[in-house]
């Protein structure tokens, strides 16, 4: 399965440099031809129940392992992990929920939700929770939920947004910038063979969580 892809990606982490990676690139793209195989299978997998991912295309999901480093002070020119997003209306250039795969090693991981979202879809996405806090808190407090996901991650303010009760009960909530959950998982899940079912039964858990962020990700962008 994987387990010559995270071994990759720790040699990778210790020898960060154009020169090692041009000499593994054919190996790279050996791996990663495998990998996109495996993620076009979890996709359709998922399609199953959200009918909305449908038709996407794996290598449309999958992140470039390059970095951009003309604005950052590390100047490491890879990434040491491979991640990939799965979500309606462009994969990983999508403003939607979604569904995302984490394969680094010692610190892999599933997760979903919307990550950093545009300054217009944060404010509509906190009033809709706002506005539809029980039926938000029945998702992400549901027992098989809260098994599997904890609790939300991600960025949060200080201080209440303006426009909501400093004093509300779920003020917690309403502060995050991020409305995203995640699932930690050792490198060996994703080494067996059945890892992709066992990924898409997580992600099954994940997809009343996406369907509620999308209903006003949709409203916004006029795709509801």
């Amino acid at each position: 399965m994987n387990t010559a892809l995270f071994q990759f990606l720790r040699e990778l982490r210790e020898n960060n440099q154009r020169e090692w990676f041009q000499a593994n690139k054919k190996r790279y793209d050996a791996l990663l031809g495998e990998y996109s195989g495996q993620l076009q299978q979890l996709i359709d997998r998922i399609a199953a129940f959200d009918p909305e991912i449908a038709g996407l295309n794996a290598k449309n999901c999958i992140f470039r392992i390059y970095r951009d480093i003309r604005f950052s002070p590390d100047k490491t020119p890879y990434k040491t992990h491979l991640g990939a997003y799965i979500a309606v209306y462009g994969g990983k250039a999508s403003n939607y929920a979604g569904y995302y795969v984490h394969l680094e090693p010692d610190e892999a991981f599933l997760s979903g939700g919307i990550w950093c979202p545009p300054p217009p879809l944060l404010k509509k996405l906190r009033q809709d929770i706002y506005d539809n806090m029980d039926e938000f808190l029945e998702i992400i407090e549901n027992k098989h939920f809260k098994a599997v996901y904890p609790a939300l991650e991600g960025g949060m303010l200080k201080r209440m947004p303006a426009g909501f009760p400093t004093d509300y009960a779920h003020d917690h909530i309403l502060k995050h910038k991020d409305f995203v959950v995640s699932s930690a998982r050792p490198d060996a899940f994703f080494c067996t063979g059945d890892w992709i079912e066992q990924a898409a039964e997580v992600f099954r858990i994940l997809q009343p969580f996406n369907r509620f962020l999308n209903y006003s990700a949709g409203e916004l962008y006029g795709k509801a």
